[in-house]
């Protein structure tokens, strides 16, 4: 029997309205990492399983405190395994997998699969989710299609990634069915590799204010 998760995307990040999403290419940038985002007023972030480094990164990023941390990119039932292991409180897709849901239900934790279509949408109301990743949000049509998509599903709520940076992020925030906004700009692969943490941290305080207004 599929277990409920404990607790709700909406209570993980705990009112945050944006979610940084990462990409590490390093585990020694984990920490200072972690410390940039914080103290620029984030409250959460998505690492991406896409490096072989992700799940210390996770560990580490998780242990900090002053984050809740989840998986993104997870593309398999084992990976979600691997990512609640490591700390995350919740689990990010790319597209609709049952498997990787209902694992995630088994574990307990949120689980946010990516969208791009109504059938997907309703795919996910079968599996009793009311929350969803639209992905790719800008190449999909911004706002416009997050607004065409969400007026048949009153009830789901929507997390857009995708081509979002801090200039388009107010139009999908102004929309009431849109949970949160994921995006990379803040921290990106490069940031990392030139240990640019003052200005992860400049990003993430500009984007954290843009978000609240």
């Amino acid at each position: 029997m599929t277990a409920e998760p404990t607790v709700d995307l909406a209570a993980v990040l705990a009112g945050a309205r944006l979610l940084p999403v990462l990409t590490v290419p390093s585990a020694a940038t984990a920490g200072p990492l972690a410390d940039a985002l914080a103290a620029g007023g984030a409250r959460c972030a998505e690492v991406t399983f896409r490096t072989p480094h992700a799940e210390q990164v996770l560990k580490t990023m998780a242990a900090h405190g002053g984050l809740a941390v989840g998986a993104g990119t997870v593309l398999t039932p084992e990976q979600a395994e691997r990512a609640v292991a490591a700390g995350a409180r919740f689990v990010v897709s790319p597209g609709f997998d049952e498997e990787v849901v209902a694992r995630c239900r088994e574990l307990g934790v949120p689980v946010v699969p990516g969208v791009a279509t109504a059938t997907e949408l309703m795919r996910a109301l079968r599996a009793g989710l009311d929350t969803v990743k639209l992905f790719p949000a800008e190449p999909l049509g911004g706002p416009r299609t997050l607004r065409a998509l969400a007026a048949p599903f009153p009830r789901m709520r929507f997390v857009p990634t995708g081509g979002i940076d801090a200039y388009r992020m107010a139009a999908y925030l102004a929309d009431p069915a849109v949970l949160a906004v994921g995006g990379s700009w803040m921290a990106t692969p490069a940031h990392l590799e030139r240990g640019e943490y003052a200005e992860i941290r400049r990003l993430t305080a500009d984007a954290v204010d843009r978000s609240a207004t």
